[in-house]
C-alpha cells in the first residue's frame, strides 16, 4: 500500500498537508477543552449556593430541633425554623441545578466545537486522502507488469493534459495503437509522475 509519493515534491507536500491536519485536529481539541472549562468556571456561584444553603438547611433544622424541645411552645418556635430550613435547602437545590446544567452546556459546546472541525477533516481531506491511496496502490502494481504499463498509458491519454500529450509525441493516441513502446512507456511515465509514483521499473 502506498501511503505517500515517491517523488520527493509531492511526498513533501502530502506530508506537509497532513501534518498541518494533525495540527488542525489538534489545536481544536485543545479548544474544546479550553471552552469547556471557561464555561464550567461559571458554575462556582452554583456550588457557592449549594454549599451556603446546605449549611444554612443544616443549622437552622437544628436549631429547629432545639426549640421544638421547649415546653408547651415547642411546636411554635420550631416552625419558623423548620421553613427557612426548607427554603434554605431549595436554595441548595437551585445551586446544585444551576451547577448540572452548566456542565450540560459545557459538554454540548466542547462537543460541537470539535465535531464541526473534525468533520471538515472526515467529509474533506480524508476522502481525497483515501483515494489518493488506492490509485497510487493500483497504479504502483500496475507499472510493475507489460499490460499494466499499458494501461497507464491509456490512463494517461484519457486524463492528462492535450499539451502535454502533444510535448510527449505528436501522434501519441496512434503511437500507442501501434504499441510504440517509447510512447508507452513515455504516457505511463506521465500518468505516474501525476500521481506522484517513480518510473523507474517501466
Amino acid at each position: 500500500m502506498k501511503l505517500y509519493a515517491e517523488t520527493p515534491r509531492v511526498r513533501t507536500g502530502q506530508l506537509f498537508t497532513d501534518v498541518c491536519v494533525v495540527a488542525w485536529i489538534a489545536f481544536w481539541i485543545w479548544a474544546s477543552f479550553q471552552l469547556h472549562d471557561l464555561i464550567m468556571d461559571l458554575a462556582g456561584p452554583g456550588e457557592r449556593a449549594q454549599a451556603a444553603g446546605e449549611g444554612l438547611a443544616g443549622n437552622l433544622s437544628d436549631a429547629g430541633s432545639k426549640a421544638a424541645n421547649v415546653p408547651l411552645v415547642g411546636s411554635s418556635l420550631s416552625s419558623p425554623f423548620t421553613k427557612a430550613a426548607e427554603a434554605a435547602q431549595s436554595l441548595a437545590d437551585a445551586g446544585q441545578q444551576l451547577q448540572v446544567a452548566v456542565e450540560k452546556i459545557a459538554y454540548a459546546a466542547g462537543l460541537l466545537v470539535v465535531i464541526v472541525p473534525l468533520a471538515l477533516v472526515v467529509l474533506g481531506w480524508l476522502p481525497w486522502r483515501v483515494r489518493w491511496v488506492r490509485r497510487a496502490t493500483a497504479a504502483a502494481a500496475l507499472r510493475d507488469e507489460p499490460a499494466g504499463v499499458d494501461m497507464l498509458a491509456l490512463r494517461a491519454l484519457a486524463r492528462r493534459p492535450l499539451r502535454k500529450l502533444v510535448a510527449c509525441n505528436p501522434n501519441a493516441a496512434k503511437a500507442w495503437r501501434d504499441g510504440d513502446p517509447e510512447v508507452v512507456r513515455a504516457l505511463a511515465a506521465m500518468e505516474l509522475a501525476a500521481m506522484g509514483l517513480s518510473d523507474r521499473d517501466l
